[in-house]
């Protein structure tokens, strides 16, 4: 059985629900009022930086793959001759 102190804290805790709901709501409008959109020249500046940073990490890993596999190729041809 539950003592009396812990069924206070849960009446406690089940009344102050609503006051704690609209308080989060609140705290919600409040923040989205100083939310802005991006103008459409940030949004082509952000996406020309990821555009060509996608291009530039391709790049790379194509040369590490491509590297990786010839001397990893070079190592099996040289160890299958021996």
């Amino acid at each position: 059985m539950a003592t009396a102190v812990e069924q206070n804290a849960v009446v406690s805790s089940l009344r102050s629900w609503p006051e704690r709901i609209r308080s989060f709501y609140h705290d919600v409008r409040t923040e989205m009022k100083k939310v802005t959109s991006p103008t459409r020249k940030e949004v082509q500046a952000t996406t020309t930086v990821v555009i060509i940073t996608v291009f530039l990490f391709g790049l790379f890993f194509f040369l590490t793959d491509y590297a990786i596999s010839q001397s990893l190729e070079r190592m099996l041809h040289y160890f299958s001759r021996h």
